[in-house]
């Protein structure tokens, strides 16, 4: 099992709140039906790559699917006719996004202190020089983002029919050795750019694996310019 977390409070809530911004959908009126779909196919996702998911993600992909055969039932025996089964949900999302905003806004708090410098320097100080944190090398991108960049890749691939059934040894560490002579040659890429030339589904995930890999060895900085656009792959110089 392979397990990421590169942000703070990542979890069921935050691929809810990510499908809610990407989609400007209104958080009061969520459209269960279609935020359902698109959660379970994250979900799929996660489990084709092997990477661990968390009982919180089952447990939340059931409530989304209790919500939405509620929704489709009349109301049960004593229960309010205009009660919606998405409020309790709603709720946690209201009061989980007040929190990740705080925290946010507090760390950017932090580092905007960190570039203040205290009166009575000297120039004969010893200077600290701080480590490249993954902050740095991960710039207003989630693990969603770069999971929607997988998904992205996956969807323009053309669809081949292989009839015959053959076992493919594929490491990570040899396609962790495959990006990295890719961004010998390359400074910035996509990760599209990365598997457009491979035939093999299974050489793609685990490609995207050992970009993950790639990316905790502070190897590769992963930004993406506005929200929700392409997530883009800059070679860290330090780094390969």
């Amino acid at each position: 099992m392979y397990t990421v977390r590169i942000q703070d409070f990542e979890g069921p809530l935050d691929l809810l709140l990510f499908f809610i911004k990407r989609d400007e959908l209104d958080i009061y009126d969520i459209p269960i039906s279609r935020i359902t779909k698109e959660f379970l196919e994250y979900l799929h996702f996660m489990q084709e790559m092997d990477l661990e998911v968390a009982g919180e993600f089952l447990v939340m992909a059931a409530e989304l699917m209790q919500i939405k055969v509620r929704m489709l039932l009349p109301p049960e025996p004593g229960e309010e006719e205009d009660a919606d089964p998405r409020a309790n949900l709603v709720q946690r999302l209201v009061e989980y996004k007040r929190f990740k905003e705080t925290a946010e806004e507090m760390k950017k708090r932090e580092a905007e202190r960190m570039l203040v410098y205290e009166r009575g320097y000297r120039a004969a100080d010893e200077h600290v020089v701080e480590e490249e944190t993954l902050e740095d090398l991960v710039r207003d991108v989630t693990f969603f983002d770069l999971l929607a960049s997988f998904k992205f890749a996956m969807d323009r691939m053309p669809k081949r029919f292989i009839h015959e059934v053959e076992r493919l040894n594929v490491t990570i560490d040899e396609q962790i050795a495959y990006i990295e002579d890719f961004f010998t040659r390359r400074s910035e890429a996509t990760f599209f750019d990365l598997v457009k030339d491979m035939v093999e589904k299974i050489r793609i995930v685990v490609t995207f694996m050992a970009l993950l890999e790639v990316i905790r060895a502070r190897k590769v900085i992963v930004r993406q310019l506005e929200p929700f656009g392409e997530v883009s792959i800059i070679r860290n110089v330090t780094g390969i």
